[in-house]
This record gives structure tokens, C-alpha cells and sequence, in this order.
């Protein structure tokens, strides 16, 4: 029985992975969940309807999920189907939570519809356009154009905070990972949108990036709100939870670089990452990551310097080389990084990209994952190798770590 006692839970192995640690071995993940058309073809080349059918799209989960209002903005169930899809392919149990600020869920419906064009409401509260006879729908209006459309939409959120955030709402949503998590048997990665993300959600980029400049006051206001909102509601979940992982959302590079100055980071985001990042580790949170696409390497010690651990996925395709990045920041850690075209090019092109990123792997302070969503291009049997590929490899997560 020793041996049993001896071994790592999954919760254990990923920490020590991303703690610079030497683990019995490393943790296998994929960084988000799978890409709808690419499960899908994966079903048609033998992965069980079932196991796919239930690993949801999140967003897609609380369209079609008008039943289950706790979902709708402290989504937990929709994760159960993911973690048994990654576990049915070979990975390593990751339970995946979301929370959603109080303004960022609308329902779905149709505003205008003439014979050329339907203006319909998304998701997230922007007004959509769509041509007859067109697929495309084109922003017509964004969520908030000023203050006072800010000051309407905060007053809904408070509405919508009484009505579904309640510590009970938290507790009955979230508490039965608990047990299980508490045990180890997985690991707890918590989304949220970032102070970024957020405000060009709601104005649409262009006005977003104006705003810095135009109307700064607006930013910090809508950056407060959020920031009032994760102290009061989020650490609730903390406490409960402790997650191991807390990825905030902030897409704010392209290929070609940031879209935003340094400067302006620090004042409008950084500023607010330094105020809840530190909240988020007393709280017992151990990671704290930014989800961010494009080049964003200029970024770096910015975000540093705001309190962030580490980065996903690290597009490798925008630019991103986490060998080079390493070098770098040598205490930086990181998920993904994996060229995901490789995936689907097959063997000798997954090893390859194997032998590329060994020396981040072997100096720990990292978990391999591809660097976005697995594209439908990819086929079940080069997909099934990658993983194969990967439990191998991660034998020598951290080998190098002094």
C-alpha cells in the first residue's frame, strides 16, 4: 500500500509542475477547452457522440441553457462534460469554472427584422446586424457609447448582483468541487475577464482605444465597478476553493504588437491587477495568469510588475517563443506554447516541436498545452499521438531545476 500513499494527486503534481518543482512527473493539460468543429470531426473519426456531446462550449452552454439560470453567470456544470472529454483522451483531471460579471449576459433576441436585414441583440448585450441571404453579422451598436449607457448598465448589473449572486447562489454553484478538489483528484482553473477585455467589450475596440485618452474617467469607472465586484463576490469563491489557477482575459495584442502603451496599461490595467492579484493570493489562489493573444512581449514587464505569474497560450504563430521568453524572464511560467499547426501536421512535426520546447520543460514553471483551441484541420489519430507524445515528455517537467 506505500506506494499508493507515495503517489502525487493531480492538484499536488500541478502545482509542483508550475512552481519551478521536481514532480513524480509532469502535468498532462490541454490549455482550453476543444474547439466545437474539431470534436466534431473527432466523433466522426471514432471519439464516442456521448464524451463530445457533453464537453459544451461555454458560451453556447448558457444560450441553450435558459433552465438553469445559476449558469448563467456562475457557470460550474458545463465543466464536469470538459474534464471527462480531457480525461477521455489521456489528460489529467482540470475542472474549469467560469464567473460572469453581472452586465456581461443578455438574452438573446430579435429587435428589427426588414426585408434586407435583421438587427438582433447578442449574448453580451451588442446590437448585431446581419444582411439577408449573409451569414456575417457586423457590430451595429456596442453595449455602452457613453457614460450615461455605462451608468444604465451598472444600475442593471446591481439588479442582476441581488438577484443571482447571493453567498448562497456561490455556495450552491461552486461548493461541490470542494470535496473533490480538496482531496486533490483535480485541479481548479478559474476564468475571468480582465480590465482590459472588459471595457472593449462593451464600447468596441476602436472607441475602447480612444477612451485612454477621451474619456479616462470612464475606464476607471467601469475598472472599479469590476474590481468591486471580484472583491466582494469572486473571494467568496476563493475561500470556498482556493483555485490553483486564476486566468484573467485580456486579449490586447495582434501579430503585430500591443494595442496598447505601456504607459496606459499601467494606469488603466496594471494598476488594477496590483490592487486584486495580491487579494487573490491571500485568498490562497496559487498562480495568477493573463490569457492574451498576439505579440505581447514589450508587455512583459509591465505585467510583472502588476503582480502576474505566468501567461497562456503563447501563440507561437504571433510570434511568441517561449524558449526566447524564457531566456528572458527565466522565472516566468507558462501554459501552452505549443504550436497547435504542428498537431495537425503530424508526427514528425509534433516531435519536432517536442525537441523545440524541451529545455522550457525540463527547467519547469511549465505545462505544455497547444498555444489555442486544437484546430479542426487536426486529425483524431495525429491528435492522439500529441498526447501520447506529451505524458512521455512531461516525464522530464522540471529535470533541470537546480
Amino acid at each position: 500500500y506505500m506506494e499508493k500513499e507515495d503517489m502525487m494527486t493531480n492538484r499536488e503534481r500541478e502545482n509542483l509542475t508550475l512552481d519551478f518543482g521536481k514532480p513524480d512527473r509532469g502535468a498532462v493539460e490541454e490549455t482550453f477547452y476543444p474547439w466545437v468543429l474539431t470534436k466534431n470531426r473527432f466523433v466522426e473519426e471514432g471519439l464516442p457522440s456521448d464524451i463530445a456531446r457533453n464537453a459544451k462550449d461555454i458560451t453556447n452552454d448558457i444560450v441553450g441553457n435558459k433552465a438553469n439560470q445559476t449558469e448563467k453567470y456562475l457557470p460550474v456544470a458545463w465543466g464536469q462534460g470538459v474534464m471527462e472529454y480531457e480525461q477521455y483522451l489521456g489528460f489529467d483531471p482540470v475542472r474549469r469554472i467560469h464567473f460572469v460579471l453581472p452586465f456581461r449576459r443578455f438574452e438573446e433576441k430579435i429587435l428589427e427584422d426588414t426585408e434586407t436585414y435583421l438587427i438582433k441583440q447578442d449574448i453580451y448585450g451588442r446590437q448585431m446586424m446581419q444582411k439577408k441571404g449573409s451569414e456575417i453579422e457586423t457590430e451595429y451598436k456596442s453595449v455602452i457609447q457613453d457614460e450615461a449607457g455605462w451608468e444604465r448598465l451598472k444600475a442593471h448589473a446591481d439588479r442582476e448582483l441581488e438577484t443571482y449572486f447571493s453567498d448562497e447562489a456561490i455556495e450552491s454553484a461552486y461548493g461541490p468541487l470542494k470535496e473533490g478538489h480538496d482531496r486533490g483528484d483535480y485541479s481548479i482553473r478559474l476564468n475571468l475577464e480582465g480590465f482590459f477585455w472588459v471595457p472593449r467589450e462593451l464600447m468596441g475596440i476602436e472607441a475602447h482605444l480612444y477612451a485612454f485618452y477621451d474619456e479616462p474617467e470612464l475606464i476607471h469607472d467601469i475598472n472599479e465597478y469590476i474590481l468591486q465586484v471580484y472583491t466582494t463576490k469572486v473571494m467568496k469563491i476563493v475561500d470556498l476553493l482556493q483555485p490553483d489557477v486564476v486566468y484573467l482575459m485580456e486579449d490586447l495584442s495582434g501579430k503585430n504588437g500591443p494595442m496598447i502603451s505601456g504607459e496606459n496599461f499601467d494606469e488603466f490595467v496594471g494598476a488594477y491587477y496590483k490592487r486584486l492579484i495580491p487579494m487573490l493570493k491571500e485568498h490562497g489562489v496559487n498562480n495568477v495568469f493573463v490569457d492574451t493573444d498576439g505579440d505581447f512581449t514589450i508587455m512583459i514587464p509591465h505585467f510583472l510588475n502588476a503582480g502576474v505569474d505566468g501567461f497562456l497560450p503563447m501563440d507561437v504563430n504571433a510570434g511568441m517563443d517561449i524558449v526566447k521568453v524564457r531566456e528572458q524572464f527565466p522565472g516566468l511560467k507558462f501554459i501552452g506554447g505549443f504550436n497547435k499547426l504542428m498537431i495537425a501536421e503530424g508526427k514528425e512535426a509534433i516531435d519536432r516541436e517536442f525537441d523545440r520546447i524541451l529545455p522550457v520543460i525540463r527547467g519547469g514553471g511549465y505545462i505544455v498545452g497547444s498555444d489555442h483551441q486544437v484546430a479542426p484541420s487536426t486529425s483524431l489519430e495525429n491528435y492522439q499521438y500529441y498526447i501520447q507524445k506529451l505524458k512521455a515528455v512531461m516525464e522530464q517537467a522540471g529535470s533541470d531545476v537546480r
